[in-house]
């Protein structure tokens, strides 16, 4: 099957629209950075480095250090597409990513996008 082109993106390039998403809605960079810590396991520094490798988002994924297991109770329609009904489990990941920067840029509370 052949993969989508999304994959190949550098997070890195995409990283700056997730920021300026978040403070355009009065949320912070910090903010930004724990949620994908939080669904990654990455660690700031490690964050940080693979940013500054401009990794894939299939490489990202694929070597996230500990996938978030409650990562399963984010719901609901990014991109029109509800985000449990994905298939694709790379693509599942990105929409997750997608919708917890979502629900920032909205202003839910951490807790409750960090599913606390």
């Amino acid at each position: 099957m052949k993969k989508h082109r999304v994959y190949s993106i550098s997070v890195a390039s995409v990283y700056p629209h997730y920021v300026a998403k978040a403070e355009k809605k009065g949320r912070t960079k910090p903010e930004v950075d724990e949620i994908i810590c939080w669904l990654t396991g990455h660690s700031q520094e490690t964050l940080d480095d693979e940013l500054e490798k401009k990794t894939t988002f299939e490489d990202f994924f694929e070597h996230a250090p500990q996938l978030n297991p409650s990562r399963s109770l984010i719901t609901g329609v990014i991109c029109g597409y509800r985000v449990e009904d994905i298939q694709e489990p790379l693509m599942r990941e990105m929409r997750y990513l997608d919708k917890l920067i979502d629900e920032l840029a909205k202003g839910r509370p951490m807790a409750k996008i960090l599913r606390n």
